[in-house]
């Protein structure tokens, strides 16, 4: 792999973290986020509550990376209770307008921190 083809990384903000907040290869990004505000502190309301921080946490990590949620081309969304998805979509609408990105919702028993009901994993376009 030639040196202007290696990832790059950038790291995340909480020293404590074992993942990077996006990652570039090329011109594309990837980013998983959780319900994240910008203090660092981890929003455990709601679902709408959660899908809103995580969203807000995603845009200010693409757009820190030289992105914008109009450029994500792809989402997967982790959710522990899949009733709960047309809530999700509702905020979804708020973040994103059509073409909306290829996306997939995956229902999971549990996620990394107690009450966390939402997490996302995105793929987007470098501007460049």
């Amino acid at each position: 792999m030639k040196k202007d083809e290696m990832p790059t990384f950038l790291p995340d903000a909480d020293p404590e973290s074992v993942s990077s907040d996006v990652a570039g290869f090329g011109g594309f990004l990837v980013s998983t986020q959780i319900p994240t505000r910008e203090d660092g502190s981890v929003e455990l309301g709601d679902l709408r509550a959660q899908a809103r921080c995580t969203l807000q946490s995603l845009r200010r990590s693409l757009e820190r990376a030289g992105s914008s949620m109009s450029d994500v081309l792809h989402l997967t969304v982790y959710l522990t209770d899949m009733s709960e998805r047309p809530l999700f979509n509702e905020v979804y609408r708020e973040h994103f307008t059509k073409p909306y990105p290829v996306r997939c919702a995956i229902g999971v028993s549990c996620l990394a921190i107690d009450g966390m009901r939402v997490e996302v994993t995105a793929l987007a376009a470098k501007n460049v």
